[in-house]
C-alpha cells in the first residue's frame, strides 16, 4: 500500500510539473505595444480583459424603420442580448455592449457599440460578431396592394406574384432552432420552435392565413413560402429549400446562437488601448506572488511539515488554475485577477482545518498514521459546508452579476473547486507517502504547530 501511494505521489509531482510548464512555457513575452510573438506560443496565452490589454470598438446602426416606436427601445435591449451572447461563449470574455439611442450624436439613428477585449484584428473582431442572420415571417398583403417594383439593368420589372409585408414574428421570439430531414425525401430541413410570446404570435398568424402563403425571410430573402393549411398553436414552423446537410447545420447553428431581432450595419471599427494597461496586469502578479509567500511561509512555520506538503499542494492548485484560464479560455480582468487571488488565500482554509483537526488526534495520543486519518475524516464536512458556501455564491454573483462580476466570480468559483482537489486529494497523497506511523520526538516535532515542541 505504501509504495502504491508513493508512486502516487510521484505521478502527481511529475504531472504538476508538467501542468507548470504548460502556463509558463505557452504564455507569449509582451512587447511594448502589448501584442503577442511567437507563432506556437500564441495557441495558449492568457486572455486579458479590455481594461489590460485593449481591444476592438466596432459602431453598429440598427435599422429599427419596421419596428413600432414604444417597441424599439426592447427590441434593441434584445439585440444587445444576442449580440454580448454571441461573443461572450461561457460568459467569460466580457464584452461590453452598449445601446446608444437616436441622438444628435448618432445621427438620429439607434446605435449598437461593442467593445471586444483583446482583439485588436478588427476583421476578426467582425467574424467574431458574425452574419448572424435576421428571422423574419411575413404574410401575404390584402388585395390591391400596390405591387412591388424594381430596376435591373435600367429596365423597370414589376413583380406579379404575391406581395408580403412584415409581421410583429421575427427572430427576437425564437427559443431554439434543430436540424431534421423529411422523412420522405429525406432532405434537410430546420424545424424551429418559438418561446411563449412567438408561439402566440405565430398561432395567430397561421390562424388568419388559413389558404395562403405564409413567407420565412431570412437576411432580406424569401427561403420558404409553405401555404398554410391550418392554425399552428404548437409554436413550430419549418424551414425548408435547397439546403446541404452542412449548409443546414451551419443556419442552425447561427440560428441557436442568436437570431437578430432587427438588422445592423457595421458603421466604424476602431482599435482601442487598455484602460488600465501592462502595469496593472504586472502589479496583480505581483500581489499573487506575495500574497503566495506569505501563505507559504505561514504554512512552513505554523504547521511544519504538514504545512510544507501543503505549500506543494498549493503550487499544484496554481498551476490546475493557471492551466484552467489558459485552456477555457477565461478573460482575465483586474477584476478576475483578484478573484483569482481571494482564491489563493482560501484555498489553504482546508489544509489548516485538516491540520488542526489532526493534531488534535494525536494529542489525544493516536499514532501518526491514525491522527492523519482521523483528521482528514473528521475534518471533511466542516471542509465541505465551508466551500459550498463559497461555491454557491460565486454561482449567485456569475447568474445575476454584470460582466465584471461574472469575471470575479468565474475566477473565484473555478478556484474554490480546484483547492477543495488539491487540500482533499493532493495533501492525503504526500502525507500518507510518508509512511510514518510510530512517534518520536522528531515526529512529534514535525508534526507539532506554532512555538510548541
Amino acid at each position: 500500500m505504501l509504495k502504491k501511494r508513493v508512486i502516487l505521489a510521484l505521478i502527481i509531482l511529475i504531472l504538476g510539473s508538467g501542468v507548470a510548464f504548460f502556463v509558463f512555457k505557452t504564455e507569449p513575452k509582451l512587447n511594448k505595444n502589448f501584442e503577442t510573438q511567437g507563432a506556437f506560443w500564441k495557441k495558449f496565452p492568457f486572455r486579458l480583459g479590455l481594461d489590460l490589454s485593449g481591444g476592438s470598438h466596432l459602431i453598429y446602426k440598427a435599422d429599427v424603420s419596421a419596428i413600432p416606436a414604444n417597441e424599439v427601445g426592447s427590441s434593441m435591449d434584445a439585440l444587445r442580448d444576442v449580440i454580448e451572447r454571441r461573443v461572450n461563449l461561457f460568459g467569460v470574455s466580457e464584452p461590453v455592449v452598449q445601446v446608444q439611442h437616436g441622438s444628435i450624436i448618432s445621427g438620429g439613428g439607434e446605435q449598437l457599440i461593442v467593445d471586444l477585449p483583446g482583439v485588436t484584428d478588427v476583421k476578426k473582431a467582425v467574424e467574431m460578431i458574425g452574419q448572424t442572420p435576421v428571422l423574419e415571417f411575413k404574410i401575404e398583403a390584402p388585395t390591391g396592394a400596390p405591387q412591388k417594383a424594381t430596376i435591373k439593368d435600367g429596365k423597370v420589372n414589376v413583380d406579379i406574384g404575391p406581395q408580403f409585408i412584415a409581421t410583429e414574428l421575427t427572430g427576437r421570439y425564437l427559443k431554439r432552432a434543430t436540424l431534421e430531414f423529411d422523412p420522405n425525401t429525406r432532405e434537410p430541413i430546420v424545424s424551429l420552435q418559438f418561446d411563449e410570446t412567438g408561439t402566440k404570435l405565430f398561432a395567430e398568424i397561421t390562424r388568419s392565413s388559413i389558404g395562403k402563403t405564409v413567407a420565412i425571410y431570412l437576411d432580406g430573402a424569401p427561403v420558404s413560402t409553405p401555404i398554410v393549411r391550418e392554425e399552428i398553436t404548437g409554436g413550430q414552423a419549418v424551414i425548408s429549400g435547397d439546403f446541404t446537410p452542412k449548409e443546414a447545420k451551419l443556419l442552425v447553428g447561427r440560428l441557436n446562437s442568436g437570431a437578430l431581432p432587427v438588422p445592423i450595419t457595421l458603421l466604424s471599427t476602431q482599435t482601442i488601448g487598455a484602460t488600465l494597461g501592462e502595469s496593472a496586469v504586472r502589479a496583480g502578479v505581483k500581489a499573487a506572488v506575495i500574497g503566495f509567500i506569505l501563505v507559504a511561509i505561514f504554512l512552513i512555520v505554523w504547521y511544519r511539515l504538514p504545512g510544507l506538503i501543503a505549500v506543494v499542494a498549493l503550487s499544484f492548485y496554481t498551476a490546475i488554475l493557471l492551466a484552467i484560464f489558459k485552456i477555457l479560455p477565461v478573460t482575465l480582468t483586474a477584476a478576475g485577477i483578484g478573484g483569482f487571488i481571494i482564491s489563493l488565500g482560501m484555498a489553504v482554509d482546508a489544509n489548516v482545518l485538516i491540520f488542526e483537526r489532526m493534531k488534535e488526534e494525536i494529542r489525544k495520543g493516536h499514532n501518526i498514521h491514525d491522527g492523519i486519518h482521523d483528521g482528514f475524516k473528521r475534518a471533511w464536512t466542516s471542509v465541505r459546508d465551508s466551500n459550498t458556501s463559497s461555491i454557491i455564491t460565486s454561482i449567485i454573483l456569475f447568474w445575476l452579476g454584470t460582466p465584471l462580476i461574472k469575471g470575479f466570480a468565474l475566477t473565484f468559483g473555478l478556484g474554490v473547486l480546484v483547492s477543495m482537489f488539491s487540500a482533499i486529494t493532493v495533501s492525503r497523497i504526500f502525507l500518507f507517502a510518508l509512511g510514518i506511523k510510530k512517534s518520536n520526538k522528531l515526529t512529534r516535532f514535525l508534526f507539532s504547530s506554532g512555538f510548541s515542541k
